[in-house]
């Protein structure tokens, strides 16, 4: 469906929870390395939980390599960031999107960003707040994506324990 991107994640407990994320919604996961922590890291499995299996999950060594990998045809990036002039709900996601979300120490590189100004986008809060989390901040797009698409694929109906709807 579509395509998670961390370039340099820092915090294992973040990578952990976004790649639950993207098991529940049948988003890919790429880790674009280095990372801070190793992939086997016990908080990054337990943030994981048992989702694990239902994960595919890439890795690339570095930003060049993650876009000669993934470049070509009509391959769409979107850039989350706080510094983006567009917002997330401006965007009309398609199939096979890559979703790219930067350091939570430092973002994407302003390079990067800068060269692809269209296609930057922002999570409106306000002035005094910095950012959100990592994890939230993938959460709040990868919904709006999945929205987008008519949540297809997806589960729409839950069950009570004890009753029935």
């Amino acid at each position: 469906m579509f395509n998670v991107v961390l370039v340099e994640p820092r915090i294992p407990q973040n990578t952990g929870n976004i790649a639950r994320t993207c098991a529940a919604t049948g988003c890919g996961l790429h880790i674009v390395k280095p990372t801070a922590f190793e992939i086997t890291d016990k908080n990054l499995k337990r943030a994981g939980l048992d989702y694990w299996q239902y994960l595919n999950v890439q890795y690339y060594d570095g930003l060049d390599d993650f876009f000669e990998k993934t470049g070509g045809g009509d391959t769409r990036y979107f850039y989350a960031t706080t510094k983006a002039p567009h917002t997330y709900t401006e965007v009309r996601f398609m199939d096979n999107d890559y979703l790219l979300f930067g350091r939570e120490d430092a973002g994407l590189p302003e390079e990067l960003l800068y060269a692809h100004e269209e296609r930057c986008i922002r999570i409106p809060m306000i002035p005094e707040a910095r950012s959100l989390n990592l994890s939230n901040s993938v959460a709040v797009i990868v919904y709006e994506a999945m929205r987008q698409m008519g949540f297809e694929n997806l589960k729409d109906l839950g069950q009570l324990t004890k009753f029935h709807w």
